[in-house]
C-alpha cells in the first residue's frame, strides 16, 4: 500500500530491524521482503540499508554474537493487487503466478517453499521497535479497548489536505475529515467515504461519529482495511 511505500522510503532500517526482531522471536534464518517493482526509490533505499545493517553486523551470521543468523532478500513484484492475499504473495515469492490458494493448509503450517511461514505487513513489522523499546503497556495505552496503537490512512479524494496521516485507534471519522482532513473542499457537503480501499465500502455522512476501530468499523459494515479513504462530495 502506498503508505507502506513512504514507510520503507523514509526509515527502510526500522522495517529491517523490526523483521530482524520478528525472525528471531520464531527461529527463522530467512526473511523476504515483497514489494512493487514499480516502487524504484523505496526498492533502492531498501537495499542499501540493508547493505548497511549487513556490514554493522545486524544482519548475516551469528549477529552481535547471539548465534542467531539471518538473511533478508528483497523481492520485487510486478504490483498486482492480489499478490496481497498472503498465498498469492507466496507463490509469487516462489516464482509463480500471484494466485491465492486454498486454504488450510495456512502459511504458517505450510508456506514459502513448503515451509512454515509468518507473513506480516510493512506497518505491523515498524511497531515492534518502539514496543519493545517502550514496553507493551504504552502500546496498550494508545487506542481503544480491544483495538491499540495507531493507524496510518492515505487521505484522498474531495478533502482539503490530502496526504498520509496516522491517527489513535478510536479517532471518529469525522476527526479525521474535518479536523484533520480540513474538511471538504469548496464548501461542499460531505456525500461518502469510501473507506478499507478496494475491498471496503463506502460510509455515507450520518456514520461521521463512527470510531477508526476494528470492531466500530465492522458494525457499521466496512473494514479497515488497507488504509485507504477517499471522500466524496455532494
Amino acid at each position: 500500500a502506498f503508505m507502506d511505500r513512504a514507510i520503507v522510503e523514509g526509515d527502510p532500517h526500522r522495517l529491517i530491524e523490526g523483521l530482524a526482531i520478528a525472525a528471531y522471536a520464531i527461529n527463522s534464518g530467512k526473511a523476504f521482503i515483497y514489494i512493487r517493482a514499480e516502487y524504484a526509490v523505496a526498492v533502492e533505499r531498501l537495499r542499501h540499508a540493508l547493505e548497511q545493517a549487513t556490514q554493522a553486523g545486524i544482519l548475516g551470521y551469528n549477529i552481535m554474537n547471539s548465534g542467531f543468523n539471518l538473511s533478508i532478500q528483497v523481492r520485487e513484484g510486478a504490483g498486482a493487487f492480489v499478490c496481497g492475499e498472503e498465498t498469492a504473495l507466496i507463490s509469487s515469492i516462489e516464482g509463480k503466478r500471484g494466485m491465492p490458494g486454498p486454504k488450510p493448509p495456512f502459511p504458517a503450517t505450510r508456506g514459502l517453499f513448503g515451509r512454515p511461514t509468518v507473513v506480516n505487513n510493512v506497518e505491523t513489522l515498524v511497531n515492534i521497535p518502539p514496543i519493545i523499546d517502550n514496553g507493551p503497556d504504552w502500546f496498550a495505552g494508545i487506542g481503544t479497548e480491544k483495538s491499540k496503537g495507531t493507524k496510518v490512512f492515505a487521505l484522498a479524494g474531495n478533502i482539503t489536505n490530502t496526504g498520509l496521516v496516522e491517527v489513535n485507534m478510536g479517532t471518529t471519522l469525522k476527526t479525521l475529515v474535518y479536523t484533520i482532513g480540513g474538511g471538504i473542499k469548496n464548501g461542499k457537503n460531505l456525500k461518502a467515504i469510501q473507506f478499507g480501499g478496494p475491498s471496503g465500502s463506502c460510509l455515507p455522512e450520518k456514520s461521521l461519529d463512527v470510531s477508526i476501530d476494528y470492531e466500530s468499523l465492522t458494525e457499521a459494515g466496512t473494514i479497515m482495511g488497507s488504509g485507504g479513504l477517499v471522500v466524496m462530495d455532494e
